[in-house]
């Protein structure tokens, strides 16, 4: 991303704020991830902006976490209606049903184990790479995989971000 002002992030910067908190929101479902972000408008720059997503995604709290993957659908069923849901996980849109009915029982055992959805920058990975990270995750600790998650939400919430600013209206 430049470092130069776009239109879309000058119309982010000009938003109202609830305006604003809306299509933060739909970046990142911590409230307090949005309002970091909107404490800081306006951004000079997208880096700006991305760097100031990326301290707020690092000075998260453990609820604060919970509540931004409580904005994520598990993989293999992205939220119907939500384009970004169904960009973001492609890669298992031509998956075979028995890659499906694992990812199933694979999100399943994560949720039981962990109390969360399996959270994964899906952007550009195939189905088969999203089965192996949760197979090779779900034997983490708590606290590993809570920071794997921290990193993961990080990659989401850039992506997101730089589209909020660099879409067309």
């Amino acid at each position: 991303m430049t470092s130069n002002s776009t239109p879309g992030l000058t119309r982010f910067n000009t938003l109202a704020d609830d305006e604003a908190a809306t299509a933060l929101h739909q970046v990142c479902a911590s409230a307090a991830w949005g309002r970091a972000i909107l404490s800081r408008r306006p951004y000079a720059t997208a880096e700006a902006l991305l760097r100031a997503g990326d301290a707020a995604t690092a000075a998260l709290t453990t609820e604060d976490l919970a509540d931004a993957m409580a904005g994520h659908p598990p993989i293999g069923r992205p939220k119907p209606g939500d384009p970004a849901s169904s960009r973001e996980q492609r890669g298992m849109a031509g998956a075979t049903e028995e890659l499906r009915a694992e990812m199933l029982e694979l999100n399943l055992a994560y949720r039981k184990r962990f109390g969360h959805v399996f959270l994964i920058c899906a952007t550009g990975a195939t189905g088969e790479q999203m089965r192996d990270a949760v197979k090779s995750r779900i034997g983490n600790s708590p606290e590993q995989e809570r920071e794997i998650v921290r990193t993961e939400l990080g990659k989401i919430n850039r992506i997101r971000l730089t589209r909020l600013v660099t879409e067309d209206a």
